[in-house]
């Protein structure tokens, strides 16, 4: 009898168990093929009702408790479960057309093998509830799909010695990514706050505003990732925890896409227009003359109104017009720039006694030229200086016929600018010279130049018709082919030169009458627009087929510009060239630049301290 009890026990006891484990076996077998649809269904959740999410939410959350570790242990060998597809629209495209219309607008994102041999029969639902979205659900997919695969991190083996090295050299390249990645969540913070209503103290706008705040006093001014304080990249995580919040709570995509848009093109214009504006500014400051330039000017003229008629004249005069000696001449109204073009050709020459300097300048800056050289005469070599206005080599209304030109620069107009092409006529005895621009400076002894044979040339220049060089111009940047006078007479593709140092042939220029073709071709560009105003354009047609080249390293360019020349052309060259805008005595000067001008400047003068003029 107790046998029989004992079994009876057992066996009620074995169904009991049964019962008990079997609803339980069923609902955990249940659930392995709900979660994959939830995870999926993750990045959709910004875009659903709130009941719907919670419900997701809850069963996503008792997965992650269930399943980590096991998960990390998982081999992933590229095959297994797909993730949404993402639709990529092109500008015009509608929204609201059909996930499925065009198969070559879709991307599968990287499969993913959660070491379950399932067959994912859940890619079905998700297709049919995709197909159920309204237009705003579907962007908010690709705006939420793309998010979940910015912020994943993938598994990557062990990189081998080469592409270690690899990866090294793209780091250096790729200096500023994390920058532009800190700059793009400050923008996506700010577009969520232009979306907050008027006024709005909610706990996200505060949060959100305060973490845009602390993560761009962290960051400042800094363009580097190497220049990123540790406390900047600690201040970017709970930046990206709050945008998270914030796309929950401000879903609306297509507004925010439009958003966005907006900002591009108002943060456009407005990059446009401080570049205007800083362009403007630019060439304001190479119109004007500094300060302290102008405090020497006057100084100088003073001094030179106080002193004797006698005491005016410049030493060796009898120098000025002897054709056996070697002569320079410079256009120039600024004090500092001729008597710096003056120092460096003299003191780089290894013959001083045969240079005669000649500075050609206007009425108003004639006093204070002579002053200075009177102040700071140079023993060996002659300096003479010429007064424009008291010549009788220009025309009567040659200011007149300046200002016709197409353009409101003075330095284009300048009467000094132009007044080279009367070079013959302004020196009547001599036969050869060098013209100089007063932005040059001479590093090497010049007296070779005058043992060049022209072989029946006018003007010996540099060439700058070499693409990819810093000094490259073309003859249609400046002149106008569309004329079917210049088209006919001239070839586009001729070789253009360069003004800043030339080699002049005066008897030959005579010979040639090219003062009369210069006068020609400037009263035709004053009745319609032939080239761009300056000496350089009409220039190069007055000597058409008239110039000799010259070895680029007498004569370098670029150092008045962002040309990226480099320093060794600059230390070999017998001439450097300030062409441009940024002047070495301008504070627009580039500072790399201008040693090789300030090393000719005696700052030591007193007129020069008196008047702030410092290195």
């Amino acid at each position: 009898m107790n046998q029989i009890r004992r079994w009876q026990r057992i066996l009620f006891l074995s169904l009991l168990s049964i019962s008990v484990l079997a609803p339980l076996v069923f609902v955990s077998n249940r659930l392995k093929t709900i979660t994959p649809f939830s995870q999926l269904l993750l990045p959709f959740i910004p875009c659903m009702d709130d009941r719907r999410r919670e419900f997701i939410e809850e069963l996503s959350n008792f997965r992650y408790r269930t399943s980590d570790l096991r998960l990390n242990a998982v081999e992933h060998d590229g095959e297994g479960l797909k993730g949404p597809r993402l639709i990529l629209y092109k500008d015009g495209e509608e929204f609201n057309s059909s996930v499925s219309d065009d198969k070559e607008k879709t991307i599968d994102l990287p499969n993913i093998d959660d070491g379950n041999n399932h067959k994912y029969s859940e890619e079905k639902v998700i297709d049919s509830q995709l197909t159920k979205l309204s237009s705003d659900s579907k962007v908010c997919i690709i705006f939420s799909s793309f998010n979940q695969l910015a912020n994943k991190t993938e598994f990557k083996p062990p990189l081998s010695k080469g592409d270690k090295n690899t990866k090294v050299h793209q780091s250096d390249r790729a200096t500023d990514m994390k920058i532009k990645e800190i700059r793009d969540k400050i923008i996506q913070a700010k577009a969520y706050l232009n979306f907050a209503p008027p006024g709005s103290n909610s706990q996200i706008v505060k949060e959100l505003r305060t973490r845009m705040r602390e993560l761009e006093r962290a960051v400042g001014d800094v363009t580097k990732d190497k220049d990123l304080s540790k406390g900047a990249l600690r201040k970017l995580k709970p930046l990206e925890a709050t945008l998270y919040k914030a796309s929950r709570v401000f879903n609306n995509c297509p507004a925010i896409a439009t958003k966005l848009r907006a900002m591009n093109y108002n943060t456009e214009e407005l990059v446009q227009a401080q570049k205007n504006q800083a362009s403007f500014l630019m060439h304001l400051a190479a119109r004007t003359t500094p300060k302290g330039q102008h405090c020497l000017s006057m100084r100088l003229t003073l001094e030179y109104f106080a002193l004797d008629p006698e005491k005016r004249q410049m030493p060796n005069q009898e120098k000025f017009n002897d054709p056996s000696l070697n002569h320079y001449v410079v256009f120039s109204d600024n004090v500092l720039a001729s008597a710096v073009v003056a120092n460096s050709t003299i003191s780089s020459s290894k013959e001083p006694e045969k240079i005669v300097f000649h500075v050609v300048t206007d009425s108003l800056n004639y006093p204070a030229i002579s002053m200075w050289f009177l102040l700071n005469i140079q023993s060996a070599a002659a300096i003479q200086i010429q007064n424009i206005d008291d010549m009788d080599v220009l025309p009567l209304d040659y200011d007149q016929l300046l200002m016709k030109q197409n353009s409101n620069d003075p330095r284009f107009i300048s009467t000094l600018n132009h007044a080279r092409f009367y070079l013959p006529g302004i020196f009547p005895g001599l036969n050869k010279m060098v013209l100089f621009d007063h932005d040059v400076v001479v590093q090497r002894d010049l007296s070779r130049l005058w043992s060049i044979d022209m072989k029946g040339k006018v003007v010996g220049a540099v060439e700058t018709c070499k693409e990819g060089e810093p000094s490259f111009h073309s003859m249609s940047t400046f002149i106008n082919f569309s004329d079917a006078w210049v088209s006919g007479k001239f070839s586009p593709k001729a070789c253009t030169w360069a003004f800043g140092m030339n080699l002049v042939d005066l008897e030959e220029w005579r010979r040639r009458k090219l003062t009369s073709t210069y006068i020609k071709y400037f009263n035709m560009g004053t009745k319609r627009p032939l080239w761009k105003a300056g000496s350089l354009p009409i220039g190069w047609l007055t000597f058409y087929r008239q110039t000799i080249p010259l070895d680029k390293r007498w004569h370098v360019m670029g150092l008045g510009r962002e040309s990226g020349i480099k320093t060794v052309d600059i230390e070999q060259a017998a001439v450097i060239h300030y062409d441009g805008i940024m002047k070495p005595w301008l504070d627009i000067g580039i500072d790399k630049y201008k040693r090789y001008w300030n090393r000719h400047v005696p700052f030591y003068h007193s007129y020069l301290q008196q008047c702030n003029i410092h290195a």
